[in-house]
């Protein structure tokens, strides 16, 4: 971390501020800013493209020996089982490609003409587009309840950083210490480039992340879904209706955190107020 002076920190009495009058009665003390790692790659999902690439092909090739031996049906059962386990690993492009691919292996190997992209019998070609049609929903539901897994996931693990930061807010003497974790947390949350903290001050006016989890800007409300966080960001620090300072962000570019996220990362500025709240009243603040 680095820490560059830049003044005092207000007293108990500084108002608190909510909007672009509010009083700066105090200049911006130490912050601390640090810079959020570089994005990672989905390996999980770059796998599984790669198994939908070759995972229909490789289980053909396995088959082909007995393909005297075993209805087509039975074949296409089991490149449907292909499917699934790609789906149900990567997401739905990559279980949509895999879908495709058993389809088009199985009519190459499996159906007459051998080796040609075409069918001579009607209840091959019935198989193949059966087995194409299943092996698609397949992995439409395949990657829904992916989706629905990794909410739940996320949804514990929000809860989780709440509470050990709370925690962390009641058992620490340092506000500036929590200050520092919920940044940490932030740059996670919002896929943050850079942040710092200030300390008791409102000198400039970007976009304001509110309590409701939407961001100001002005009078106009900023649409995330559409254009994405803006490129700087601010959110406020209350405790006990008084403002102690704020988190100035600088998202990175395209970064489009979660409703869900927005509102966990307002909890957090919140336990930093309490912490701030708390040192005032024992008389350890800045």
């Amino acid at each position: 971390m680095t820490r560059a002076p830049s003044g005092t920190a207000p007293s108990s009495t500084t108002p608190a501020g909510n909007g672009p009058g509010s009083p700066d009665r105090a200049a911006p003390a130490p912050a601390v800013t640090t810079r959020a790692g570089p994005r990672r790659y989905a390996e999980r999902d770059l796998w599984a493209l790669a198994a939908a690439l070759a995972g229909p092909l490789a289980v053909s090739g396995v088959l082909l020996p007995f393909r005297a031996s075993w209805s087509n049906t039975n074949v296409a059962l089991l490149l449907v089982v292909v499917v699934v386990a790609v789906a149900a690993a990567g997401n739905r492009v990559a279980g949509a490609l895999a879908a495709v691919g058993a389809a088009v292996w199985f009519d190459f190997f499996f159906t007459l003409p051998y080796y040609r992209l075409t069918i001579r019998s009607s209840d091959d070609a019935t198989t193949a587009v059966l087995l194409l049609v299943t092996g698609l929903a397949v992995s439409q539901l395949a990657a829904w309840a992916r989706r629905l897994k990794v909410t739940a996931v996320t949804g514990e693990g929000y809860l989780a950083t709440l509470h050990g930061t709370a925690a962390l807010a009641q058992a620490s003497r340092s506000p500036e210490a929590v200050a520092e974790h919920v940044g940490e947390l932030l740059a996670g949350l919002l896929d943050l480039q850079e942040w710092r903290f200030e300390y008791g001050s409102l000198r400039s006016h970007p976009p304001r992340l509110e309590s409701d989890g939407s961001i100001v800007d002005g009078q106009r409300t900023w649409d995330i879904e559409q254009a994405g966080l803006p490129a700087e960001l601010e959110l406020r620090v209350f405790g006990n209706d008084q403002y102690y300072g704020r988190f100035l962000m600088r998202p990175r570019p395209g970064a489009r955190p979660a409703a869900r996220a927005l509102l966990v990362a307002v909890a957090l500025a919140e336990q930093v107020g309490h912490a701030y709240s708390a040192a005032s009243a024992s008389g350890t603040a800045r």
